[in-house]
């Protein structure tokens, strides 16, 4: 049997949260078939190793965490032992010999392309970025102008990296100014949401996080300051479900306005805040904002923010009951943070102040996964990575 080589795309597994699960395994001599799984290999953020028979190198077979096997190759392989995760790719139809030598071989399934690509691709990404919890994803929305959701955001997500979760900041209000912006970060290299735009199908999380700029060791995805001002729906639904995949923390600023795009935001949400100044006029605006939420979010519940001056307005209580939503808790105001901003101190980053005080809490109450330590910066994807996490498994 011939021996492996390494495929020469680049390897985006990971920004170092989680552990390395090694590369998926590629047996063909089918050049065609190679390209192809090569491709979805690129799209999945997987960098293979490729071998013409059972690999020579001791332990290929035993320890990739997926092999595909080409339907010329599957023949030969009846001995070399069963193991699970294996896969036998085909570009033609599934003939009952080529079934045979699957389930010789201990084969989970027989996948024929170009049909079973959006499979197979997830397979692959699932192999390589390893399945395990979710990310805790919080959405912030602002129950009126200026009520102040996108410092919330940023400062949920200060704290959870501060706490040593893998967190990703999602940036989901194209008209906001870019939450690079307000943590002094709008200079630092990586991709913004313009790059995304065409996503669809499976983004790999791992390609994903190291794509984006890292800033007060959190990852963001932000907005240039381009023209472009608009989230396709299909890309904020791929974008956020890689964030998901990744675990940890992931926090989405987002309009008050419940488009097609924040809709699908709001279905990758585990709870929202809805962030509301502590006047009556700012409930009754709010009311309107909670309606087009809770339509298709279930778990939304009211953050009572404090107002400036001596009276302290309404209770945060009575905000929950006019809105007839859950109580998030009440953020006391908070004076200097436009001073912070001019300083490039991001917002929570005090833990002793009001608002840092705020995300603690509820970070403890919501139970926010622990993680390894906070995130070391790692060289942005090249081409060909950009690639495939601007255009994912298309389908």
């Amino acid at each position: 049997m011939s021996g492996s080589r390494t495929s020469d795309r680049p390897d985006h597994r990971g920004d170092g949260n989680s552990e390395e699960r090694g590369a998926p395994l590629i047996i063909t001599e089918d050049e065609g078939l190679l390209d192809d799984l090569l491709r979805l290999c690129a799209a999945a953020g997987a960098l293979p190793e490729v071998a013409s028979g059972r690999p020579a190198r001791n332990g290929g077979w035993e320890t990739a965490p997926l092999v595909i096997v080409g339907e010329d190759c599957a023949a030969r392989l009846s001995g070399a032992g069963r193991r699970e995760g294996v896969v036998v790719a085909a570009r033609g139809a599934d003939e009952p010999a080529l079934l045979r030598q699957a389930v010789a071989i201990g084969a989970e399934r027989v996948l024929v392309l170009p049909d079973g690509e959006r499979w197979l691709a997830d397979r692959i990404a699932d192999a390589v970025e390893g399945v395990g919890p979710p990310a805790r994803t919080v959405g912030v929305i602002g129950g009126c102008g200026g009520a102040g959701a996108s410092t919330v955001a940023c400062a949920l997500a200060v704290t959870a990296a501060r706490a040593g979760a893998p967190t990703m900041l999602v940036d989901g209000d194209p008209l906001g100014g870019g939450l690079d912006v307000l943590l002094g970060g709008e200079k630092e290299q990586g991709l913004r949401w313009p790059a995304f735009s065409e996503s669809r199908g499976r983004v790999a999380g791992g390609a994903l996080a190291e794509s984006l700029p890292l800033l007060h060791s959190l990852r963001v995805l932000s907005w240039d300051r381009s023209g472009e001002a608009a989230i396709p729906p299909p890309a904020m639904r791929a974008v956020l479900a890689a964030a998901r995949r990744r675990g940890g923390v992931v926090v989405v600023d987002l309009p008050r306005r419940v488009d097609e795009a924040v809709a699908e935001a709001l279905a990758q949400m585990d709870l929202g805040l809805l962030v509301v100044p502590a006047e009556l006029r700012a409930v009754a605006a709010a009311r309107r904002v909670a309606a087009g939420v809770r339509g298709v979010l279930g778990d939304v519940r009211v953050v009572a923010r404090g107002v400036p001056g001596p009276d302290p307005g309404l209770e945060p209580d009575e905000i929950a009951r006019l809105l007839k939503l859950p109580s998030a808790g009440e953020l006391a105001w908070e004076a200097d943070l436009s001073g912070d901003l001019r300083r490039d101190v991001p917002p929570g980053a005090d833990p002793r102040r009001p608002l840092a005080r705020f995300c603690t809490a509820f970070w403890e109450r919501v139970s926010a996964p622990s993680g390894p330590c906070p995130l070391r910066p790692r060289p942005t994807a090249g081409r060909s990575g950009l690639t495939a996490l601007r255009g994912g498994v298309r389908g």
